[in-house]
């Protein structure tokens, strides 16, 4: 195996052309270079600012992801509905209104970004035009799988390995191990705090009083 004492000195090009490839190129040597003395400022300023590029051209794209969530969100779950979520988590999953009372869940337990990952993944697989699926590719891997994001999912080395290998020539299904990845983490660790929190239990009460 190589350590990061046995590798050359990395030499990273500085075009602003290549800085996606560069970045998706020498993910793995960062990674093993990361502990090691020898990654000096400069390299980890670099790297940063290949993944925080474009941040204020990006908001716009980011919000359109979120707004994913909604559809028909705004209306009140009838108390069939929300029985239906407490049975199954595909259900909450497949509602706009559940999704939204999920996000809100998940707010609270600080692990908001497993189900916005997991919706940027959704809009991302309905994309036709190469250009957007780079592009929104590009997005989802600042976002949710970069070491530098706040906002980056736990993945296992094996699944984060399969992610930068398809980030060299991505497409629609670039993430679809990650995302079943999340889909089971949330449906194991967060649904069933979720549909035994006094968050559900109020949702159910107002509903069954709305009905009554």
């Amino acid at each position: 195996m190589r350590t990061a004492g046995d590798r050359k000195e990395l030499t990273v090009p500085i075009s602003p052309a290549s800085s996606l490839k560069c970045i998706q190129f020498y993910l793995n040597d960062f990674a093993l270079l990361w502990t090691d003395s020898r990654l000096n400022t400069w390299g980890m300023n670099f790297l940063k600012s290949l993944t925080m590029r474009n941040t204020g051209n990006n908001n716009a794209k980011r919000d359109t992801n979120v707004e994913l969530l909604n559809g028909d969100a705004n209306e009140t779950p009838t108390l069939e509905e929300i029985r239906s979520w407490a049975q199954s988590f595909d259900a909450v999953m497949k509602s706009a209104r559940g999704r939204k009372k999920f996000r809100e869940f998940l707010r609270s337990e600080y692990s908001e970004e497993n189900l916005m990952f997991w919706m940027a993944c959704e809009d991302l697989q309905k994309e036709s035009n190469s250009a957007s699926v780079e592009e929104k590719a590009r997005l989802i891997y600042e976002d949710f799988i970069s070491i530098l994001s706040p906002k980056e999912v736990s993945l296992d080395s094996k699944v984060r390995e399969t992610v930068n290998s398809n980030m060299m020539t991505p497409d629609i299904h670039t993430f679809d191990e990650a995302q079943q990845s999340i889909y089971i983490l949330m449906h194991r660790d967060s649904f069933p705090r979720f549909i035994n929190s006094k968050m559900f239990r109020n949702l159910m009460e107002a509903a069954s009083s709305k009905e009554s």
